[in-house]
């Protein structure tokens, strides 16, 4: 296939393919994180204290954490799209179900089923994309999967904001709303996932003959070339430090992209003291500046092939960003700050998912994709526990977003070596021999 037939391949899968895996993470992320919003009513009501919300939040992370590798070595089994279309069933009627809960312990026991059910999805996208996209497109392609996340915040919060307003409706408390409206359209997508997404190139029928063999030896050529490739094991993931260092990393980026996701609303609203509906609209303004850094950051990459600083400075900057808010005694200037490093912290995503899926490939990336992804949502299980507890001690956010800000630079940091060991293929100089 030539360059300019391969070109053409990819106009089309991210015309057919993009749009749809957007849609299906912006719902995804509004279901996992609608709960920053429903504590604005939802902790009076139950009685939580921030500590309480705090570790109802990061629950959900503890059985997404052990069902995740479980969950992306069934996908390679039965296939992405029809895993894919499970997971959404389920964590679509469980996110819905979440509007039933009357205490405490009924709300953890649902954050525990909902990371059970969502297990799997984010590392099975990510996977899945892998199977479509040449590396030299892949950071782009990722660039937009994620900004359906970003998204999620965007359109999710302040819809959240006005399904809080429906207070009392049919005798309805607003928080309830935000769980049962927000957690059907999961349901219908994942029918839809069934009969709109192709496996592989080979299954699409919106391909010519020879986009989708151009495509498929394309793909399979980098796969063979890859330091960690399909004729490996799954046991290689975890035999090789590289796998283990690049988890490190994508734990301490967590640190930004889980810690102010479900803490935003609230941080906010200590911040302004706004009614809950301009909280909401707040909270969704640094996601508008993710969903640009982002486009730009991936495209840049793409287009120079540097991976090394676009993957680390913009993570070292988010976190100078919010030391910065922290010592800041303006709240413009304060919630200005945030909103630059959550636009900072986000645009590294695309990055290095692109390192990663260029370093390990077949059934190898799908384990090595899921241990990551597992790894960085222990910051998801420890993290906001960690966060309502030091609000609750100190009365504000400054000492838990000085945590979150120091794990963005050593973060940063680490992706620069990071990405231009894997561009090499080359072990880390101290670190030679595999576990």
């Amino acid at each position: 296939m030539t360059a300019y037939n391969t070109s053409d391949a990819i106009r089309r899968v991210n015309r057919r393919i993009l749009p749809f895996v957007m849609l299906l993470y912006l719902v995804a992320y509004i279901d996992r994180s609608n709960i920053s919003v429903a504590a604005l009513g939802m902790n009076a009501e139950l009685q939580l204290t921030e500590r309480m919300y705090g570790i109802a939040a990061g629950l959900f992370f503890a059985t997404y954490i052990v069902f995740e590798i479980p969950s992306n070595v069934a996908l390679t089994r039965f296939g992405a799209r029809r895993w894919i279309a499970r997971i959404m069933v389920t964590w679509g009627i469980i996110a819905a179900g979440m509007a039933l809960v009357t205490s405490a312990y009924q709300l953890y026991g649902m954050r525990l089923l909902l990371g059970a059910a969502e297990a799997g999805f984010t590392p099975g996208i990510i996977y899945y994309l892998a199977r479509w996209y040449p590396s030299r497109d892949r950071a782009h392609a990722m660039s937009f999967f994620y900004i359906g996340a970003a998204l999620a915040s965007v359109i999710g919060l302040p819809l959240s904001g006005l399904l809080l307003n429906a207070h009392g409706v049919l005798g309805v408390s607003g928080w309830r709303w935000v769980f049962l409206i927000e957690g059907l359209p999961a349901v219908l997508l994942g029918f839809l996932v069934l009969w709109f997404l192709p496996d592989r190139p080979a299954d699409a029928r919106w391909l010519t003959p020879e986009q989708q063999s151009g495509l498929e030896q394309a793909i399979e050529s980098e796969q063979t070339a890859a330091a960690v490739s399909h004729k490996a094991s799954w046991v290689a993931a975890f035999a090789d430090v590289h796998i283990w260092l690049l988890a490190v990393f994508w734990l301490l980026q967590a640190f930004g992209t889980i810690g102010l996701t479900l803490f935003m609303p609230l941080i906010v609203k200590d911040l302004s003291g706004s009614n809950n509906l301009i909280v909401s609209l707040l909270s969704a303004v640094p996601f508008v500046a993710a969903c640009i850094f982002m486009f730009l950051n991936g495209r840049h990459s793409d287009a120079t092939g540097e991976r090394a600083l676009h993957l680390g400075l913009p993570l070292v900057a988010s976190g100078v960003a919010i030391i910065a808010a922290v010592f800041s005694s303006d709240i413009y200037v304060r919630y200005a700050l945030l909103v630059l490093s959550v636009g900072l912290n986000w645009a590294v995503i695309p990055i290095f998912w692109a390192v990663t899926t260029e370093y390990v490939s077949g059934v190898a990336a799908a384990v090595s994709i899921a241990l990551i992804n597992a790894l960085a949502n222990v910051a998801g299980l420890a993290l906001p526990p960690v966060i309502g507890g030091i609000r609750q001690a100190t009365g504000n956010y400054n000492v838990a977003l000085g945590l979150v800000a120091a794990a963005l630079v050593i973060g940063g940091i680490l992706g620069i070596a990071l990405a231009r060991r894997a561009r090499s293929n080359l072990p880390l100089p101290v670190l030679r021999k595999q576990f």
